[in-house]
């Protein structure tokens, strides 16, 4: 088993790794990023879950499935859409979008988790 470390406290605090690879199967965790906005941390969080997938041995284009976790969905799910559509418009994982009432920190409007397959 291979694991990618997390770059930030929490990691160490609540024992967590970024991305862990098994046989050919990576799971990324739940992933943030501060940004102006929800658009602009959704595309921070998708730049950190590629890196981890590549630091793995796979790419974005290995990404499976996604699952994006909204906080106040109306107002940023049309953002953090667009975000996920732009880095994945020729890959097109499966995936799912849901509203939660809060993320670990005030700041955070999004928080996205990935799955990578690397056989086919």
């Amino acid at each position: 088993m291979q694991r990618v470390a997390t770059a930030n406290e929490s990691g160490t605090r609540i024992s967590y790794s970024r991305a862990i690879r098994r046989g050919e199967v990576i799971e990324v965790s739940g992933t943030t990023a501060p940004g102006a906005d929800a658009f602009e941390q959704a595309q921070a969080a998708l730049e950190i879950i590629r890196a981890a997938v590549e630091d793995l041995g796979g790419g974005r284009g290995d990404i499976v499935r996604t699952r994006m976790f909204v906080v106040d969905i109306p107002a940023h799910a049309d953002a953090v859409g667009r975000a996920h559509g732009a880095f994945f418009a020729d890959v097109m994982p499966t995936t799912g979008m849901y509203g939660v009432t809060a993320l670990l920190e005030p700041w955070m409007l999004v928080e996205i988790e990935a799955t990578a397959l690397l056989y086919e």
